[in-house]
């Protein structure tokens, strides 16, 4: 009888993100509002016999529900990457995963999904129950990046 995989030290090294989390949001004017400030919460999980983090995430503005996300986070043993799968409610199917690798305290995710476009985002770890979280948006294929959203995150 062959001995089932069992979860290694990459993926281990996600489950930082189990719990629960709040942080302030300070988001950018793009096309899908005008910017400002709200309130983001979610609960990471870690599942499927350690081998995924799976995060559900809301987002509040002036006390309600304006935006909710569905993360899956694991390791690529071939590709040697993290990835990122997320789904939302804006309707659309994530293309392929978001890449990622930790560089010291940061585990940074890039996404390419069409064309020049461009996605990365952030995760500093600040504390033992805290990270500073970035999204960066690129429209040059990844030349430049603006700022999309910024927030401090607090395990509950």
């Amino acid at each position: 009888m062959v001995d089932m995989p069992r979860p290694s030290k990459h993926h281990e090294k996600l489950h930082f993100f189990a719990g629960t989390w709040i942080g302030e949001e300070q988001l950018s004017p793009s096309p899908w509002g005008p910017g400002g400030v709200a309130l983001g919460r979610y609960i990471g999980r870690v599942d499927v016999d350690g081998f995924f983090l799976l995060q559900d995430y809301v987002e509040e503005r002036d006390g309600r529900v304006v935006y909710r996300g569905h993360g899956v986070f694991g390791w690529d043993e071939r590709d040697q990457t993290y990835t990122w799968y997320w789904v939302d409610s804006l309707g659309s199917a994530p293309s392929a995963p978001s890449r990622g690798r930790w560089v010291d305290d940061m585990l940074v995710f890039e996404h390419a999904p069409v064309g020049a476009q461009r996605g990365r985002y952030t995760y500093r770890i600040t504390g033992e129950d805290s990270y500073h979280f970035t999204i960066e948006n690129s429209e040059d294929g990844g030349q430049t990046y603006r700022l999309f959203l910024e927030a401090d995150y607090h395990r509950q």
